[in-house]
């Protein structure tokens, strides 16, 4: 099979942390091949041998065994040279090397291992104002282990609240504000979530048609998949732990949870301060593939169009065939969660055959509003109005793991990557 252009291009690349998304970043990365080596952070012994490593690397419960994602049900294992003294292997010729010592990203070594781009996937290290040599660990800490840039696949945390954002960090989400990304100041970039990037792509063109003044109001709930933060059968919750319900078995329960996917789109569009927006999240038992349900309250333009189903869906439909980068899906099939699972770079995929709206008209009173001026209330001939409002209601599926989030976070890393030659 012919090789792209750039492969290779991109140098080394590393990456900190193997669970679920830093293993998926690795295939993600493997099929490119931008870059020409891998150096996974594991920060601890896995199994008995590299074998057992490659065995993990290899397969995969709900995207299958990596040689069908690269090559087709056909194909063999891609991995080989599994250097058991050198901690590495290879993947369809990418060489990967694993390093196993530590897990404070101030001593990582990056810079030993010639890597100048580091994807930080642990989910621990997410507040860009700690310092590099916090007791705890600190993302920055990877700056100083000899990266140049990180880019975290989850929003950034700051845990002191007064604390402002720092001028080298900045959140994107590809397809929205990804030239919000600076490589003259920014070294440390919030990919947010899979959820947010989702959610964005859902709003944004929304917002483009109707403005941030006719939206009045939204909600939004995720119907999550599960994650590693629950608990596949009920355990003692460790100490200090507030929410019980993450403790309760994931294969048994739907659980409810919280999201911060209301202030990361700020980040990522900052006309969202001016609706008033809620958001909430429930986990339910499947392994990937996850739902946003979109609540908006609409405010109807008097003479003008009423706003339907069919202009919601209008809208998406043109979204949709003008994105350049196919981020943006709109499907009027009647879809389940599993038909999206690996669906490749869609951020969201509009369920446009459930787009449902109504228009109802709210009450207005001009004598209900306190502090009005009574000179106001003189001016008018009417004090009691009666305003159209619809509210829609709108489903977006993404897969929340390899399909949606992985290879948009894969796209961000090579755009980065680019911006470092």
């Amino acid at each position: 099979m012919e090789q792209p252009a750039d492969v290779g291009r991109g140098g080394k690349l590393g990456v900190n942390g193997f669970g679920r998304i830093g293993k998926l970043t690795v295939w993600h990365h493997v099929a490119r091949k931008f870059f020409s080596e891998i150096v996974v952070n594991i920060g601890r012994e896995a199994g008995t041998c590299m074998a057992d490593l490659a065995h993990y690397v290899e397969r995969d419960s709900s995207y299958g065994r990596l040689g069908q994602y690269l090559h087709g049900h056909r194909a063999a294992t891609p991995i080989s040279d599994v250097d058991e003294a050198g901690n590495s292997l290879t993947i369809d010729g990418v060489k990967v090397r694993f390093l196993k010592t530590n897990r404070n990203p101030v001593d990582l070594g990056w810079r030993d291992h010639d890597v100048k781009l580091v994807v930080e996937t642990t989910g621990r290290f997410l507040d860009p104002t700690l310092p590099s040599r916090h007791p705890s660990g600190a993302v920055r800490g990877h700056l100083d282990a000899g990266a140049e840039i990180v880019v975290a696949s989850a929003p950034f945390k700051i845990k002191d609240k007064g604390q402002p954002m720092p001028e080298d960090a900045v959140t994107t989400v590809m397809g929205i504000n990804a030239n919000d990304f600076d490589p003259r100041r920014h070294r440390l970039v919030s990919n947010a979530s899979c959820t947010t990037t989702c959610l964005a792509h859902m709003v944004k063109p929304l917002l483009n048609y109707f403005g941030p003044k006719r939206i009045l109001s939204a909600s939004m709930a995720t119907v999550h998949a599960a994650t590693g933060s629950q608990a596949v059968l009920d355990r003692l919750p460790k100490s200090g732990v507030s929410d019980l319900r993450k403790n309760r078995s994931i294969m048994n329960n739907i659980i409810l949870t919280t999201t911060g996917a209301a202030n990361a789109l700020r980040l990522v569009i900052p006309e969202m301060e001016e609706i008033g927006f809620i958001a909430e999240s429930v986990r339910v038992p499947t392994a990937t593939g996850s739902l946003i349900i979109l609540v908006l309250d609409l405010q109807e333009e008097m003479g003008g169009d009423p706003i339907r189903r069919d202009t919601i869906n209008t809208i998406y439909r043109q979204a949709a065939e003008m994105d350049p980068n196919r981020y943006f899906h709109f499907s009027e099939k009647q879809n389940v969660s599993g038909d999206i699972v690996g669906y490749p770079r869609a951020a969201t995929i509009i369920e446009g055959h459930e787009t449902h709206t109504r228009t109802a008209e709210v009450t207005f009173d001009l004598n209900s509003i306190p502090g009005l001026p009574d000179s106001v209330l003189d001016a008018v001939k009417h004090h009691v109005y009666r305003i159209p409002i619809t509210q829609a209601v709108i489903y977006g599926w993404y897969d929340n793991e390899m399909g949606s989030y992985v290879n948009m976070l894969g796209d961000r890393t090579v755009t980065v990557a680019e911006h470092m030659m």
